[in-house]
Parts: structure tokens; sequence; C-alpha cells
């Protein structure tokens, strides 16, 4: 690239070479005689030269931040490492100011189900089976994980304005989890799609956290959590 000083030979000008992938910024070199060269250019024509060199600069180097790839998007939230489990009452005692929801997850009970010998099988002195076993099926639970109360930070309650469930709602109904009427009411309607949405992140509640309000859009993230 060449930009050229107004009224000056094509030796006085600015020359921008750009190899590939390296900033153009770095590229930058000006064609500038020394003194007492023949066809040398006068102080008002250099302090041009300057000019047009720092202005095509600043704009080579805007070029460069534009073609700088963008950040990724925040992912999805893992909501399930929001969940605080307590061994006394709660709620959290911090951070202080913090707002807590509580909600109860249900016990984890799992079925097992095998074949038990009754009597084993009876063979012959060559090895034959006489009489093949019998066997009964037995069916039995056992508790996975016992029924708990769990705390997960919350909006508070002043943020639950009839704007604030509206935006809710209509963040909810863009991403296919709410499909009824956009009433600005934390009712059934909205709380089974919280719960959706909320489900697929790791916390089974119908109560709306902190961190799915913002992934939502709702709420800003403090810049000492960032």
């Amino acid at each position: 690239m060449m930009a050229c000083a107004r009224g000056i030979s094509p030796k006085w000008c600015l020359s921008v070479s750009q190899p590939s992938g390296e900033p153009a910024f770095q590229w930058i070199t000006i064609a500038v005689m020394l003194p007492g060269d023949p066809g040398q250019p006068g102080a008002r024509e250099l302090r041009h030269m300057q000019k047009t060199a720092i202005a095509t600069g600043l704009m080579l180097m805007a070029l460069s931040a534009c073609q700088t790839a963008l950040p990724k998007a925040p992912g999805q939230s893992n909501l399930a490492a929001e969940i605080v489990r307590l061994n006394q009452p709660g709620p959290p005692t911090q951070p202080e100011g913090a707002c807590w929801e509580s909600d109860v997850t249900p016990a984890v009970i799992e079925t097992v189900t095998e074949q038990v010998v009754v009597a084993p099988e009876t063979r012959g002195p060559e090895g034959q089976v006489l009489t093949p076993a019998s066997y009964r099926t037995d069916t039995r639970t056992r508790i996975v994980r016992e029924r708990e109360d769990v705390w997960f930070r919350a909006p508070c309650p002043t943020d639950y304005t009839v704007e604030f469930v509206a935006s809710l709602q209509r963040a909810l109904k863009a991403r296919g989890y709410y499909l009824l009427a956009l009433t600005g009411q934390m009712d059934a309607g909205t709380r089974d799609a919280v719960r959706r949405f909320q489900a697929e992140r790791g916390l089974d509640s119908p109560r709306l956290s902190l961190a799915a309000a913002r992934e939502l859009g709702l709420l800003p993230t403090a810049l000492e959590e960032l």
C-alpha cells in the first residue's frame, strides 16, 4: 500500500507492506532522504508526510483490530455447581447481602432385579443333565441418595417486578420453554418452564436461580464475580 504527500514525487511516499498473518501497523516504512540530497522536500512537506503516515498507521491498526477473532459466547451454565448443602438450618450466611432459595431434591431409589438359584441342576455319571436348575426372581430397592434440602442463590424478592417476570417469560419463550401468553406473573406455567430450563443445567427446581437469571440476560454479573 502507498500513501503520498500532496505535491511530492512518489519516492517521498509512505510505503506499507503486510506479510500474511502479521499486524499491519508493524510494517510501516517511510522513505525520507537525508539533508542535502537533491529534491529533498521542505519542512512543510515533511510535516504533511508525517501526518499522512500517522493517519494511515492508525487506520491500519483499526483494520487489524477488526480482523481479530471475536470472543466465544458464554456456554451453558452448570447450575449443579451452584447448589449448597448444609448440615444446619439455612440459608447460608455468605456472601453478605445475597438472596437464597431452597428446594427439596427427591430421593434417588435404585431397583435391582436378579435371579437366585433355588435348586442346582443334577447330572448323571456321563455328565448329562438329569434335572435343570430352578431359579426365583428377587427384586429389591435401595436408596442411592437421600431426600435433602438444598440451597442456591436466587434473585431477590425486590427483583420480581411485573416487568422482570415478563422478561423472564419472554426469554424462556424465545428458547422454546414457555409457550403461553406473557402475563408478568410467576404462575404455574412459568415455574414449569423455569424448572425444565434449569433441569437441563443440573438444577431440577421451579424456583429461579441467580445463575439461570444471568444466563437468560435478566440480571448482570457483579465485577467481583467475573
